[in-house]
């Protein structure tokens, strides 16, 4: 496992989020920040991976399949696009106020 900038950065990023809740909110903030950061963070660290699975998701008895791989890279932007979404809800609060 090499370390990329790709995962130096979100591992930074969802440790700031992390410590940032802890010490404003608390450690139920802080868990639930956690369990929030930990889904981005595998699409980022493990694109190519997780885009190869193929097979059942959502709930069991949905009937619905993953038929093809997609591609780490879209995998990876799409982490990152759920990772920085609390960075452009503060910048929307704050050019609001």
């Amino acid at each position: 496992m090499t370390l990329s900038w790709n995962r130096i950065l979100s591992g930074l990023l969802a440790l700031s989020y992390v410590i940032g809740a802890f010490v404003t909110g608390g450690g139920e903030a802080g868990f639930k920040v956690l369990g929030f950061v930990i889904l981005p963070l595998a699409c980022i660290w493990f694109s190519e991976p997780m885009g190869g699975y193929t097979g059942p998701s959502g709930y069991i008895g949905s009937g619905s399949f993953i038929t093809a791989p997609s591609p780490g890279v879209l995998v990876c932007i799409l982490g990152w696009v759920v990772l920085l979404l609390p960075v452009v809800f503060l910048i929307i609060a704050y050019v609001e106020a």
